[in-house]
């Protein structure tokens, strides 16, 4: 990313300036020769490289190469539980569904797009998309995503909470949405790389872990519409719940510290697991936008993958789990999502 910024530059600089170029080369060498304004890009484009992105190379290597481009499939499944002021509990899961998604990576940043394509095969029941957009280096790495879910799920167990009954119903009144951004520093960066366990950017040669901290703030939207229910099963829902609905927005605000660790078993084997618990407070309202207040906020972000390296070549498996939980009186929601991604790509130059 650094080079083309400069190289855009850099062209501009040469339209407006009598600089002769006798060979055109992006090589830093050359492009130092240009005069003092490019030299001065390449010592800024140095120093930023030695201070965010080196490594032990005993540790540590690149790829050896600018682009990596992945193909993947996501598997999920999503869990929900409620807890009513009037001892009323319910519980829901969604069955697996499968999203398609096709992702770029230019040295430090990495951007894809994922659509649900259960939706096709299941009657056009069940739709998910996600973007995402990510920068990792070694001193620190950021993640910025967008999640939207307008599912059905599967009510599970459902009444008094001492003596639930199991319906399977069918749940079609979910709608959510969810806008975030992580951000992670690392403490043992010289010979840990996030990237190479779960972006496929960099290749550990030894194993090695850190801890890490970091920010994450997160936007949710919830929206759960019980009025389909049977009218025998809405009798139980408690009467604080307006026109039979639970409608919730929440800005979340963490402070996050979690560990990861490398475990290389082979050149081309590698076992990369991850976990950080977000704790900090959360500024929204439940039912009643009126009544905005402020709340404990937490969350656990967990991620497990499997990694073989090949040359250029590359595959892989993520597992991630997530879980956060809302208690604001007078109810409670915890809510779970679990997924595993296979992907398959391979890495080139362009330049």
């Amino acid at each position: 990313m650094y080079r083309k910024l400069l190289f855009i530059i850099l062209l501009f600089v040469s339209a407006a300036a009598p600089i002769q170029i006798k060979a055109f080369s992006l090589a830093l060498d050359s492009v130092a020769t240009w005069g003092r304004f490019p030299k001065f890009c390449v010592d800024v484009y140095r120093w930023g490289d030695r201070t965010f992105n080196s490594y032990d190379s005993t540790y540590v290597v690149g790829t050896g190469k600018k682009f990596n481009i992945k193909f993947k499939t996501d598997t999920w499944l999503d869990y929900y539980s409620f807890d009513f002021e009037n001892d009323t509990h319910i519980s829901m899961i969604s069955s697996p569904s499968t999203s398609l998604g096709v992702w770029l990576t230019y040295l430090a940043v990495s951007a894809g797009y994922d659509v649900n394509v259960s939706k096709y095969f299941n009657g056009g029941d069940r739709v998910r998309k996600r973007f995402n957009f990510q920068f990792n280096c070694s001193l620190f790495a950021a993640d910025i995503y967008y999640l939207s879910n307008d599912v059905n799920t599967r009510i599970n167990s459902f009444g008094p909470k001492d003596n639930p009954w199991n319906p399977d119903l069918k749940f079609y009144g979910i709608d959510n949405k969810t806008y975030g951004i992580d951000t992670y520093y690392f403490f043992n960066h010289k010979k840990y790389s996030q990237g190479a366990a779960f972006n496929y950017s960099k290749l550990q040669r030894r194993s090695a872990g850190s801890f890490y901290a970091g920010l994450s703030i997160w936007l949710r939207e919830y929206s759960f519409d019980f009025n389909e229910l049977p009218d025998e099963m809405k009798q139980y829902l408690p009467t604080t719940l307006p026109g039979y609905k639970y409608s919730a927005k929440s800005n979340n605000y963490a402070f996050k510290l979690g560990y990861g660790y490398n475990w290389v078993l082979s050149k081309k084997w590698l076992i990369g697991a991850s976990v950080a618990p977000c704790i900090g407070f959360r500024y929204g309202y439940i039912c009643d936008p009126n009544d905005s207040r402020y709340s404990f906020s937490f969350y656990n972000k967990a991620r497990l993958s499997v990694i073989f390296n090949n040359r250029d070549f590359f595959m892989g498996i993520i597992g991630k789990q997530e879980m956060g939980i809302r208690t604001d009186n007078p109810y409670t929601l915890l809510d779970m999502a679990l997924s595993i991604e296979a992907s398959v790509g391979f890495r080139f130059n362009l330049w």
